[in-house]
């Protein structure tokens, strides 16, 4: 995989917190916490553009639509034991 190098600006407290979840080995570095976290983001966008397409195609999800798939997506107790 090809990296490259970018400065970035933000919050003093977002770098701190992302050490701290490097420090308790949830990700492998600060370089990959942040490259993770951007790919999840783009990911994110991308999935919310083909749903705007499908809405614009078929028409957003009427209500009975949103309760099955709240039901269908619901985690069961047993799944998690």
């Amino acid at each position: 995989m090809t990296t490259t190098k970018v400065a970035l600006s933000i919050r003093q407290e977002v770098p701190a917190a992302a050490k701290k979840e490097v420090a308790r080995h949830r990700s492998k570095s600060l370089s990959a916490f942040v490259s993770d976290a951007l790919d999840e983001k783009l990911t994110r966008a991308e999935l919310e553009s083909f749903l705007d397409e499908m809405d614009a195609l078929h028409g957003k999800p009427g209500k009975a639509a949103e309760a099955w798939a709240k039901r269908a997506l619901r985690p069961t107790r047993a799944y998690w034991m």
